[in-house]
């Protein structure tokens, strides 16, 4: 394994009522005297679910107001959008500056949580967060606003870490940064507030979850060690989960697992000792940073294609894989599988094998498999040589990709 360190100082609290019975406590804990409250959210899917009525009954009973003239104000930032840009973080981080915000509270899913961290480094920083941090990757050393998230969709695992993803519209780049500062202070996690997510979102989330796994997974170190026998676990109980929450929307239980499954993805414990891959994502990012397609349905595009790429480079993992997950063992029995070809070794066809069974659980989920699928017409193909050179490359991945290699993957992906 890699040397590592690892923190995580989110406090959580889950479960059903959990604003209800623990946001006042928070508050009282995290948010200095004398400030306001600025509450980030996107549009109303937070009317819809209760969690605005909840947060805002709890800020009432506490003192806090919405008025203009009241003494403990609560500022509303809303109007965050998928795949946030720099520019509405910056509209974030004015309005902190103007109302004398000390707790920023966001509530929402993986976009509104990363808008409102990026907003608590900005608005007290002096210099330009975006490239001191964003793009350089400079230590970061002053006091941050504090924020706290209320999660009512699992995706990112936005709310146990310090990443947040920024798009500049301008320069077209999508980028991610984990500072161990941006950590939220504390979570909330109500499943209920799951329940009423639109179809679409629980089937492109929930495979943001499986990639941010993969993604870990499919990296040095090569031999066994507990990061990885803890994220397959946490593969196979996640596709049972997804499978029985597109069974039943209303369950609770599958609801509950996918959630938490969620903040354990990307709490880096099974990060730690890994060399980490993610190239997918920085694909995928360079897909929505041009075209703004939605993010889970384009991992779900890419992710066959790219292990299919690279298995061989990576072929015990992908062997590893294919038996711990998937339950693949006869190697002799997939022969007569169309993808194998003559001369290919047992461990060749197991490795296949796990990825098609990926494939059928994308086609069985009923997210999109081309980027067709996903809504690239004739124009937005003429774009893939450009987004393919505009891609990060990744040093964890089991083979560095080349701009002219991520091109083939779109090709093959269209």
């Amino acid at each position: 394994m890699e040397r590592f360190g690892w923190e995580c100082r989110t406090k959580v609290s889950f479960g059903e009522g959990c604003v209800k019975e623990h946001l006042a406590s928070y508050i009282r804990e995290f948010a200095p005297e004398g400030c306001n409250i600025m509450i980030g959210f996107g549009g109303g899917s937070v009317r819809k679910n209760g969690s605005y009525d909840d947060v805002m009954a709890v800020l009432g009973g506490m003192g806090y107001s919405a008025e203009p003239e009241a003494d403990r104000r609560v500022i509303e930032f809303s109007g965050i959008m998928s795949n946030p840009t720099l520019a509405k973080m910056l509209e974030g981080a004015q309005l902190v500056r103007d109302n004398n915000v000390g707790l920023i509270i966001a509530i929402g899913g993986g976009s509104v949580m990363d808008c409102c961290k990026a907003v608590s480094v900005q608005a007290r920083y002096e210099g330009d967060a975006w490239n001191d941090f964003w793009m350089e990757g400079r230590a970061m050393t002053h006091d941050i606003v504090p924020c706290g998230v209320v999660v009512t969709m699992p995706a990112t695992g936005s709310e146990v870490n310090g990443c947040a993803v920024l798009t500049n519209e301008e320069t077209k780049i999508k980028c991610d940064r984990d500072y161990p500062q941006m950590n939220p202070l504390f979570a909330l996690m109500d499943p209920a507030y799951t329940l009423s997510m639109p179809i679409r979102q629980l089937r492109a989330g929930t495979f943001d979850i499986l990639s941010h796994i993969m993604e870990t997974y499919f990296s040095q170190p090569m031999y066994g060690n507990p990061a990885d026998d803890v994220s397959e676990g946490l593969m196979r109980g996640l596709i049972r989960d997804f499978r029985a929450a597109l069974r039943d929307p209303m369950d609770i239980r599958a609801r509950s697992n996918i959630m938490w499954t969620a903040s354990l993805a990307e709490n880096r414990i099974i990060k730690t000792g890994k060399s980490k891959d993610f190239q997918a994502h920085n694909m995928e990012h360079q897909l929505s940073a041009y075209t703004g397609c939605n993010h889970g349905e384009g991992l779900a595009v890419l992710h066959p294609v790219y292990y299919r790429h690279i298995y061989k480079d990576g072929l015990p993992k992908f062997v590893q894989w294919a038996r711990n997950v998937w339950g693949i063992t006869d190697a002799q029995a997939l022969r007569s599988e169309a993808y194998a070809e003559d001369g290919m070794s047992d461990d060749e066809l197991l490795a296949l094998a796990g990825i098609e069974a990926l494939a059928g659980l994308i086609s069985e989920a009923g997210l999109p498999v081309s980027l067709r699928e996903l809504g690239f017409g004739e124009a937005k193909k003429a774009l893939l040589p450009e987004i393919a050179s505009s891609c990060f490359i990744s040093g964890g991945a089991f083979r560095q990709m080349t701009a002219d290699e991520i091109l083939e993957i779109y090709e093959e992906c269209w």
